[in-house]
């Protein structure tokens, strides 16, 4: 098949979350199984620098009653899958992907139709229409819109599925309904069964009702997000659409994230020799400063975005009880000023014990990953969640929440299969019993050392999600192979 990904970011070219990794990685584990893949992005500011063809093919866009051009540019070919930059500079070349000092910006609606439409008309001029298109989040959910709208009587397009795939439903592109003159979409289309939500325009409810399948990035948040607690307004519409919904977890890279290859870490260790899991403890706990460092002492390690939707308020809720007990707290991350600031206080308060790093940096998340003995993640909801994925393969055993990807990836250890500790209440108590029984299974160094193994011998490689994809594709080009079909007899 020949499948192209739309999408709004990607590694290496840009990137501001769990999109963009997906993006890098999913196009490449397909090309490995014999598809031809390729990648188109916008091109931002900071996407400047990459290397492109120097002749680009022009394309012209219709939008606010006007013509736009856009250069789209091969940024040739990496682990078989081609990448195209779409270079817009009047919507691209500025500071930060969808926002910049805080606030979204203005013309984003503008700015993402001409993305999209952009996309559309390249792949027109290319000759060859792809089976399938692979649409991802609200910035280019209007793909779908324009195929089922402005190209509706368009043959090269008449056998391309479209999957559509929510990251996180939480972003749904919200805008006033005088943008739709301003992106070329009919007025018609704004309804209860189109893009009407609530008043507002909602791009991410067009990629839902227009695309021919949808996915999101886990089994479990595939369930949650037809729920009132979970969907955000877009329940119903999801429910609708069931038969047509499917959660496929996301992969590791694991050339990337594996103790026994990891360029950041002091020491290389696997299920088979865990003696450098120690040295990668120490050298985490002397980076972090504490003054002697002990290592018979659990460290619980955290990597995130420091927000309540993460389950900071839970662990804000737990912090002094959690510095009574025998154990370390080694946090790297940013976020809500709120918890910036416990967790700086509770640093200034527990100096030997509470060890925080403010901020990011890429080296040192590898470091907490190895050197940690547990990690933590709370989260009040978690569509997928990789930072769990990434524990198990380093012997660093999860503690977290049954929600989303979090619940589908890690089994309650229960003496000797499991590969970590969950929760389900979203309540300081039930984490705080939670993080008292890892540690009490800690105590036990043989139990401690199986559930390590367990999750050590985990396979979440990109190779199996692209399978699934694959089945995904399939049932997408059939179905729009019967409507045409359909189609065609109707008219005959």
């Amino acid at each position: 098949m020949k499948i192209v990904f739309c999408a709004s970011e990607g590694v290496p070219f840009s990137k501001t979350g769990g999109l963009a990794d997906v993006v890098g990685a999913l196009p490449q584990a397909l090309a490995a199984n014999g598809h031809e893949v390729q990648v188109i992005l916008p091109r931002y500011k900071a996407t400047k620098p990459a290397k492109v063809h120097p002749n680009g093919r022009s394309v012209t866009l219709a939008l606010s009653g006007s013509f736009r051009y856009a250069n789209v540019q091969d940024a040739g070919e990496s682990g078989g899958v081609r990448t195209y930059l779409v270079d817009l500079p009047q919507y691209f070349d500025r500071e930060g992907l969808y926002t910049v000092n805080g606030k979204d910006h203005p013309d984003n609606h503008l700015r993402f139709a001409a993305f999209s439409l952009a996309c559309i008309e390249f792949l027109k001029r290319s000759g060859t229409a792809p089976d399938i298109l692979h649409c991802h989040d609200w910035q280019s959910a209007l793909l779908p819109v324009y195929l089922k709208s402005l190209y509706r009587g368009d043959d090269f397009y008449s056998k391309t599925g479209v999957v559509f795939t929510i990251h996180n439903i939480g972003y749904q592109g919200l805008f006033p309904p005088s943008i739709l003159p301003e992106i070329s979409v009919d007025s018609s289309l704004y309804t209860m069964e189109g893009l009407e939500f609530w008043g507002k325009v909602n791009l991410l409810k067009g990629g839902l009702v227009y695309s021919d399948y949808i996915t999101t990035v886990s089994r479990k948040y595939a369930e949650e997000i037809q729920t009132a607690e979970f969907g955000y307004g877009l329940e119903g519409i999801l429910a609708k659409r069931a038969d047509r919904l499917q959660g496929i977890l996301n992969g590791v890279d694991y050339d990337v994230w594996s103790p026994a290859n990891d360029k950041h870490i002091a020491a290389k260790y696997g299920p088979q020799d865990l003696a450098g899991k120690q040295a990668c403890k120490k050298a985490l706990l002397q980076a972090m400063g504490a003054a002697s460092p002990v290592l018979d002492r659990p460290v619980i390690g955290i990597v995130s975005r420091f927000a309540a939707q993460k389950g900071f308020d839970l662990i804000a809720g737990i912090a002094e009880q959690l510095m009574a007990m025998d154990l370390y707290i080694v946090a790297l991350g940013t976020g809500e000023p709120q918890f910036e600031e416990l967790f700086r206080t509770m640093a200034a308060k527990y100096p030997d014990k509470f060890l925080v790093r403010v901020g990011f940096d890429v080296a040192l998340s590898h470091q907490i990953e190895a050197g940690s003995d547990m990690f933590l993640m709370p989260s009040r909801y978690e569509p997928c969640g990789l930072n769990q994925i990434y524990s198990l393969k380093y012997g660093t055993v999860p503690v977290v929440r049954a929600t989303g990807g979090l619940d589908d990836t890690i089994e309650p250890f229960g003496g000797k299969t499991g590969t970590g500790f969950k929760f389900s209440d979203y309540t300081p108590e039930a984490l705080l019993g939670a993080i008292e029984q890892a540690v009490a299974c800690y105590r036990q160094p043989k139990a401690w050392r199986q559930v390590m193994i367990n999750g050590m011998k985990k396979d979440f490689s990109w190779s199996n999600s692209a399978k699934q994809y694959i089945k995904v594709y399939q049932a997408a080009r059939k179905t729009k192979s019967e409507l045409k079909a359909a189609s065609a007899a109707s008219n005959a």
